[in-house]
């Protein structure tokens, strides 16, 4: 006979047979490398990060501080210089009247628009990791602007724009410290629900924000859509037609050549043209027939932007929160989108360095006068769709956008207001993403509700409202999923030796006495209460057993740790104090296939030495086995103690039924210990294992 399991090795492998011969393995688990040692094999961060540092040559440094050296020096002249030039050209043409249309949303001047799509392009070609993303004004950050601006000062006058440039100087900060802090991460807690009830919600009122140059008339600037709405009907009395039929007209053109661009591969290049499409038509029509009723752009400054030093630093505080809003969209729309070109395109992207970059542009762009500039999903779409293969294609729209400045603005004068009203609406229909909650209807309602109550505070509320509202539900749900883990109790499959959960599996074999449970998340101190009170249930409500003799309660609880990545002190401390009120139960806990960091952690505390090594294994099946030893050698002698017992009395007959129950428990209690002493007091003989057709 094989040694008991309590006192083998851990190199060794222990045979038992069966009382019908079968032959059973145990694996013994193997400690740690490290098991009683008080420092971690693994070196520290800091220790590590100068030993990568030291095995970097001068060409990786110069990657790690310019990202564009990566695509530089595998650049192929004859095969990128073409698509990259093609792209760049592409989307340069789509930025100009873009970035006009992005400033009047913002509610400032439009030259302001094209000093954004300039210097931050060039700079992010340099230093930002992603090769497709096209960097400049978008949509969401324009009305982020008009939205915390225009409740602190009227946007006509100077200091306005003193503050959004300020704000691009702020926004690139707080993008280099997340870069540099490695906080990119943080982003990763807020649900895709979220950001797509978010965006909806603020596709919709960029729209209603925009629909004054439709109608004729001045609308209330809000981001909440009920001033908005109460604004156009109570102005309804001034509508004009003249713009409202040329801006539906562009509207509608610039609609369907985008839905013609995407449908089909050999037409793209019209979805990239036509916001110039709209612009020449509108400005042509304009210098021809001067209709009284169409306002237009206005005289545009000609000319390059001069370096100057951002002010107004006395209104920083005021303007954090927006500052800190605006560099959440930038993670969440730059950051997704370049990661997304990334993988389509075959290389890798890391999100803090991408931070940097953004970083860096946003603080350059803010000397040359440029407000918050992010990555366009609609232009970083078209530039890649056309082909751009490096950072070239954002140098070559930047070049585009001083060649405007250079040349171009006198004739930008005549630009009808709605036709840059018209690009805007057009650009915004492509986030109303009413798909994705009629999915989420569908798979699950949880995440229904965020989309929905994201939406509803956004639209509501206003847009900081509506972020915070949703992040803070998103969190929420993070934070009860986390205490609140899901806890399954397996069974064996039959004719197998694996374990699944009963409820996905009900066929799956469980044995009377013993509760098999897996906890299927990090132990530490938020869900540690919800655990221990799991298992106490399942001590309580005996999960219902097909297998084994019947005992009539748990005496043994298995713990397969399989799942279990991390433990915390406070985990290691109420396991200590569920051992114990197990062990005045008379319950047995054991532990299965704990990973390298869980099984030191428990060893380092003492746990290993409370429950007993013993009760430590590789495999949930073979704890199970050692378990089902011990309760059928000790069920059959406390049955025959009760038995005498009961019939040694003279009042056995009256004897109540609990009483012969409680009998039978100790004595079975007292058996199952006194076996196991035996055991290890006797060498180590293994009790013979259950009949085969109970395993």
């Amino acid at each position: 006979m094989e040694r008991s399991y309590a006192s083998r090795s851990s190199g060794e492998l222990a045979t038992a047979a069966s009382g019908s011969g079968r032959p059973v393995r145990v694996i013994p688990l193997r400690h740690p490398p490290g098991f009683g040692s008080i420092s971690s094999s693994s070196p520290p961060w800091w220790r590590a990060a100068v030993g990568r540092a030291r095995s970097m040559g001068p060409l990786e440094w110069a990657e790690a501080a310019l990202p564009c050296v990566a695509w530089m020096r595998k650049y192929r002249w004859k095969e990128d210089l073409q698509a990259d030039l093609a792209a760049g050209i592409t989307v340069g043409v789509m930025l100009v009247p873009q970035a006009m249309s992005y400033a009047k949303l913002a509610g400032l001047h439009p030259i302001y628009g094209l000093y954004t799509g300039f210097i931050p392009l060039f700079v992010y070609a340099i230093f930002g990791s992603s090769r497709q993303l096209a960097v400049g004004p978008v949509a969401l950050v324009s009305l982020l602007v008009s939205n915390v601006l225009g409740g602190i000062v009227n946007s006509s006058s100077e200091l306005y724009t003193e503050l959004a440039i300020l704000l691009a100087f702020m926004v690139g900060i707080l993008e280099c410290l997340m870069g540099l802090l490695r906080l990119g991460w943080l982003i990763r807690f807020i649900s895709h629900s979220v950001i797509s009830g978010f965006t909806t919600a603020s596709a919709i009122v960029i729209g209603l924000s925009q629909i004054k140059y439709f109608l004729g008339y001045s609308v209330t600037r809000s981001s909440k859509i009920i001033p908005l709405i109460e604004s156009i009907i109570a102005g309804a009395d001034q509508f004009s037609w003249p713009p409202f039929v040329m801006g539906s007209a562009f509207l509608l053109i610039l609609l369907t050549m985008k839905n013609l661009g995407k449908s089909n591969k050999r037409l793209r290049f019209l979805r990239a043209s036509g916001p110039l499409t709209a612009v020449v038509v509108g400005t042509i029509f304009v210098k021809i027939f001067h209709p009284p009723a169409i306002s237009v752009v206005g005289e545009i400054p000609q000319g390059l932007p001069k370096f100057s030093i951002p002010r107004g630093f006395e209104h920083v505080m005021l303007l954090m929160p927006t500052a800190v809003l605006i560099t959440g969209v930038a993670i969440l729309e730059s950051v997704g989108i370049a990661k997304a070109l990334a993988a389509k395109n075959g290389y890798e992207l890391d999100s803090n360095k991408e931070l940097f970059g953004l970083g860096i542009a946003n603080i350059c762009g803010s000397l040359f006068s440029a407000y918050p500039a992010t990555g366009s999903f609609s232009r970083s779409a078209v530039n890649h769709e056309s082909g751009a293969k490096t950072g070239l294609s954002g140098i070559i729209m930047g070049i585009i956008i001083g060649g405007a400045l250079m040349f171009m603005t006198p004739l930008f004068t005549d630009i009808p207001q709605c036709a840059l009203a018209a690009i805007v609406i057009s650009a915004v229909t492509g986030l109303v993403d009413y798909e994705e909650a009629i999915f989420l209807w569908g798979i699950d309602k949880k995440d229904f509700f965020l989309w929905a109550i994201t939406f509803i505070t956004t639209l509501v509320f206003g847009i900081e409202i509506g972020v915070l509202v949703g992040v803070g539900f998103s969190l929420a749900f993070v934070i009860h999923e986390s205490a609140n883990p899901h806890i399954a109790v397996l069974g064996r499959l039959p004719g197998t030796t694996v374990y699944r959960n009963t409820l996905q599996y009900p066929e799956a074999y469980t044995y009377n006495g013993i509760v098999v449970v897996r906890i299927d998340a990090p132990i530490y101190f938020a869900n540690i209460s919800y655990i221990k009170d799991r298992l106490r249930e399942y001590e309580l409500n005996l999960p219902n057993s097909n297998r084994g003799l019947d005992v009539g309660r748990v005496y043994f609880v298995i713990l397969e740790m399989s799942p279990v990545t991390y433990i915390d002190s406070s985990a290691v401390q109420a396991l200590k104090d569920l051992h114990q009120e197990y062990k005045a139960r008379h319950i047995q806990i054991a532990i299965a296939n704990p990973n390298r960091q869980v099984h030191l952690l428990l060893s380092r505390s003492g746990i290993i030495d409370l429950i007993g090594d013993g009760w430590c294994f590789v495999r949930v099946h073979d704890a199970v086995q050692v378990c089902l030893q011990h309760v059928q050698n000790s069920s059959s002698s406390a049955l025959k103690l009760a038995s005498q017992a009961s019939g040694d009395s003279a009042d056995s007959i009256s004897t109540p039924k609990a009483e012969k129950q409680r009998l039978k428990q100790d004595g079975f209690f007292k058996n199952l210990w006194k076996a196991h002493d035996g055991n290890a007091d006797s060498g180590g003989e293994v009790q013979p294992l259950l009949r085969q057709n109970l395993v």
